[in-house]
């Protein structure tokens, strides 16, 4: 049987775990499948663009494992009462082909990114930053916030999200279940004023300028995570030459990352890079540290691990009836039981 993982079956596992300790695990396989990036096969997403959104498929592997995400981007979903991002993805055995586990992603893509924001947060930010603003309060929010009260030990959020009834809503969802101090601020720039780290993942399409430099101290940490396909950005280009830009896959965020408005030489560095050592993440106490993230297929690689690893010990998920199982491996067609109906004398 290949293991599964439903949406009740996520709700079921998060209950039982809390969302904090889950995204704590998921912190530490993401880290360590970062630490082991050289060995990952690497590419930039398939994606099918429409007026609509896009619809991508996302693959990965280190040689032993295989892992891919079926995922959808649509803005315009909610409109019609639909979510923005849903997905479904696939863990599979790279020496027999066999797929180990299926999984809804729709709810694990929302946990990732909240867990890679927090994996780039306390690599980057300063060490005591306790005080987070959060710039849209979307589908995206309250995970981030408690990924980061997980992670950093965030224990104050100011949010903003121009649609009130969102703010509300994202507010309501954390201080029934966090000790989390969450004030709703009227403006990018009051959310921002007193932030030690400010996310903003923001869905609206079109080149934005949503974080400007007026908004941000120095030695604040940006988790730029809204900016994710070709023409769609929310940082002003002037923060982004202010900061120290962080990336996932260089090639990429080039093309959909917050970077896609600055020129072709623009420095960057790669996540990975500062997690090994290779490369140095803050360096002054003033810097303004930017994580530029579109999603990478090696975070949705870790969220599986994790989930496999889980399935393995029988906490949660079920069986999947996906692959048939015959006596004879040569003998796909005898699986369905058929047999010839022979007419009655």
């Amino acid at each position: 049987m290949v293991q599964f993982f439903g949406t009740e079956d996520m709700a079921r596992l998060l209950r039982e775990m809390s969302v904090g300790v889950f995204s704590r695990q998921l912190c530490d396989y993401i880290r360590e499948d970062f630490r082991r990036w050289p060995l990952f096969e690497k590419s930039a997403r398939l994606a099918s663009h429409s007026q609509q959104g896009v619809i991508e498929l996302m693959p990965t592997s280190d040689g032993t494992f295989y892992a891919f995400k079926y995922v959808n981007g649509h803005p315009v979903n909610t409109a019609s009462g639909l979510l923005t991002v849903t997905g479904m993805g696939v863990f599979a055995d790279v020496a027999t082909g066999y797929p180990l586990l299926v999984s809804e992603m729709t709810i694990l893509t929302a946990l990732r990114t909240a867990a890679t924001s927090a994996v780039a947060a306390r690599a980057l930010a300063r060490p005591m930053a306790r005080r987070m603003a959060l710039i849209g309060a979307g589908a995206q929010a309250e995970f981030q916030a408690l990924a980061f009260e997980a992670e950093l030990g965030i224990t104050h959020i100011d949010l903003y999200d121009p649609d009130r009834s969102a703010a509300e809503k994202a507010r309501a969802n954390l201080v029934a279940i966090s000790p989390l101090r969450v004030e709703i601020a009227e403006s990018v720039g009051a959310a921002c004023a007193n932030a030690d780290i400010v996310t903003i993942a923001t869905a609206v399409k079109g080149r934005q300028a949503v974080l400007k430099p007026e908004h941000i101290r120095p030695g604040t940490h940006i988790n730029a995570i809204g900016g994710d396909c070709p023409g769609k950005t929310e940082l002003a280009a002037e923060l982004l030459r202010r900061g120290r830009v962080f990336v996932e896959f260089t090639p990429q965020t080039r093309i959909e990352g917050d970077i896609q408005q600055m020129e072709p030489e623009f420095p960057v560095t790669e996540l990975w890079q500062v997690l090994t050592q290779r490369a140095a993440g803050r360096e002054r106490a003033e810097d303004i540290t930017i994580f530029d993230s579109v999603g990478f297929a090696i975070e949705d690689f870790s969220a599986l691990r994790l989930l496999k690893d889980i399935a393995t010990t029988g906490r949660a998920g079920r069986g999947l009836d996906l692959i048939p199982a015959p006596s004879n491996p040569k003998d796909l067609f005898g699986t369905l039981g058929l047999k010839r109906m022979v007419a009655a004398a």
